[in-house]
């Protein structure tokens, strides 16, 4: 994360509820989707559009939870095919296979912490950026 960063204005309640409402929306369809990675990614998009004529708060961190989950969406997708491939025909486990789960599962972890720290911030209407999806998301979001 690239830390705190507040915007000019304090969000009304409504906008940081809403805001913060875009990371709950990502672990919910986590939870829910656990073995299927698109059921993450099509919560997140059905969130983001159902949200994107609010207010700037609102659309940015709708756009930054949304760029985290398509990247998520890519790394869990490649883990979960190389798994039905080993499941389901004659590859077996590698050590680069075991390695990439790890590494996988560290960064749903890592994501999953994200998240709840970030919807618990910009429920109180403070603004957070993360390292590499923030300022993907200034690039995108226009005020």
């Amino acid at each position: 994360m690239n830390g705190n960063i507040n915007f000019p204005y304090k969000p009304h309640e409504s906008e940081a509820e809403s805001a913060s409402n875009s990371y709950l929306m990502s672990l919910v369809t986590v939870i829910a989707g656990l073995p299927l990675p698109i059921i993450n990614l099509l919560g997140t998009v059905i969130f983001y559009f159902g949200n994107r004529k609010g207010t700037y708060f609102e659309r940015w961190h709708c756009t930054q939870a949304l760029l985290n989950q398509i990247a998520l969406f890519i790394t869990n997708t490649i883990g979960f095919s190389w798994s039905l491939s080993i499941l389901f025909s004659d590859n077996q486990l590698s050590n680069q296979y075991i390695g990439y789960m790890v590494v996988i599962v560290g960064v749903n972890i890592i994501e999953f912490i994200t998240n709840i720290y970030t919807a618990i911030q910009t429920r109180k209407g403070i603004h957070v950026e993360w390292i590499f999806f923030g300022s993907l998301t200034n690039l995108i979001c226009k005020e």
